[in-house]
């Protein structure tokens, strides 16, 4: 019931890199060689056309608030790499760091806040800036946001609910960065509009997701346990299966509604958000309502 959608096959790593990962989770985070001495991450995507997860050792700066930054920077060449292209399609990582390891997701940074923060992570690291000099493209900065901080198992109850609250979290996220976006295209100055919004974008894409990934998991995992185990519950379980379905069609709704946000009318955008939005918080308020008592009887693993 964790929301992310990374697959547990063994990821795909290169003959290049399996050296340092190897060495940097023996050693808990330290590496020698080039990486010596360095801020370095582990970063593991899931392939946007192959599915597979790929595994990258990337170095990385705080910001200002302790996000990990990462850049794209593929040591100045003409293209974006690989795991670029990944979280864009995928924004749910799986981020390493020392000992630590925890789902993030992956949002790159636009406009005004991407120049800021390259211009933080060259004071931090100044061989970016010889990289960006080597391309006409500018170099992305990602932030990988952790969802919330992973906790020991403590039961399926305090499972579920984290699961859900980092939805409602993702929603509100999608909510407010669409507002922002509106303010800024309605701006009276000679301010050039803004883009689409990748913010928007990996938020939108990371619920979506994450959503399917929870709902899976309670269709073919909980769901018959519990079908078992408390045979009185079958017709709020079929609700709930039917209930997937009707979300599964909002939750494609929603994606459609964001790829027309540059467009898009503010009234009417919010209108159509406000009633999904409703709807998803009505799912996930019959599903604790439901599901918490018997999941409460259950011993843990």
């Amino acid at each position: 019931m964790t929301p992310s959608p990374i697959q547990s096959d063994p990821p795909r790593v290169t003959d290049f890199n399996r050296a340092v990962i190897e060495e940097f989770r023996a050693n808990s985070g330290r590496v020698g060689g080039p990486f010596a001495g360095g801020d370095l991450l582990l970063l593991t995507t899931r392939g946007a056309r192959t599915g597979l997860e790929q595994t990258s050792p990337l170095a990385f700066v705080r910001d200002e608030d302790g996000h990990l930054l990462v850049v794209a920077s593929a040591g100045g060449a003409p293209r974006n790499p690989a795991w670029y292209h990944n979280l864009l399609a995928h924004p749910m990582v799986r981020v390493e760091v020392g000992s630590d390891s925890f789902g993030a997701v992956a949002v790159p940074t636009e406009g005004a806040e991407r120049a800021r923060l390259f211009a933080h992570v060259v004071r931090q690291q100044p061989g970016y800036a010889d990289y960006q000099a080597r391309t006409d493209r500018p170099l992305p900065v990602i932030r990988l946001e952790r969802p919330y901080a992973d906790a020991p198992f403590t039961g399926l109850v305090d499972k579920l609910l984290e699961v859900h609250t980092w939805l409602r979290e993702q929603l509100r996220h999608v909510a407010a960065e669409a507002e922002a976006h509106f303010s800024a295209r309605s701006a009276t100055d000679d301010t050039p509009p803004p883009p689409l919004g990748l913010q928007i974008r990996q938020h939108c894409l990371a619920f979506c997701e994450s959503l399917h990934v929870h709902h899976t998991s309670e269709d073919q995992g909980v769901f018959p346990v519990l079908a078992q185990k408390f045979p009185h519950l079958a017709p709020a379980l079929e609700r709930l299966r039917a209930e997937h379905r009707t979300v599964e069609r909002i939750r494609g709704e929603l994606e459609a509604l964001l790829a027309d946000l540059a467009t898009a009318d503010p009234d009417r955008f919010r209108a159509e958000l406000s009633r999904m939005t409703g709807e998803l918080e009505a799912h996930l308020d019959y599903e604790e309502e439901v599901l918490i008592p018997p999941l409460a009887a259950m011993p843990g693993p």
